[in-house]
């Protein structure tokens, strides 16, 4: 049974750091690309970050550039994704993903075999 379990996240004020953690379980984890992405109130589930399979390539949407790192332990099975300086706008439930068939994770949710069941984060201003 595969599983892919967030943690990390919680209620910050804006400007701190923050690192979200997915383990997973019950998969080859080097076997599949690693996504994150993330779904804020009253709007439609968006891609944030991805890495390939040995963690030598990353990409990450235009909005979070700068700011989101998405790293991943192989010998830990776990993704990880640091947000720095923290903005409301980034309150949303995050969720990881894994995804067989892309190089660094699709873009689209469709691309994923498995997901998470998410981390709320909730940023005060």
């Amino acid at each position: 049974q595969v599983q892919l379990v967030e943690s990390g996240g919680g209620l910050v004020q804006a400007g701190d750091s923050l690192r979200l953690s997915c383990v997973a379980s019950g998969l080859t984890f080097t076997s599949y690309a690693m996504g994150w992405f993330r779904q804020a109130p009253g709007k439609e589930r968006e891609f944030v970050a991805g890495i390939s399979r040995r963690g030598s390539n990353t990409k990450y949407t235009d909005s979070v550039k700068g700011r989101f790192t998405i790293s991943r332990d192989n010998a830990k099975n776990t993704v990880y994704l640091e947000i720095d300086t923290v903005k409301p706008e980034d309150t949303a439930v995050y969720y990881c993903a894994a995804d067989r068939r892309t190089f660094v994770g699709g873009i689209t949710a469709t691309s994923y075999d498995y997901w998470g069941q998410g981390t709320q984060v909730t940023v005060s201003s």
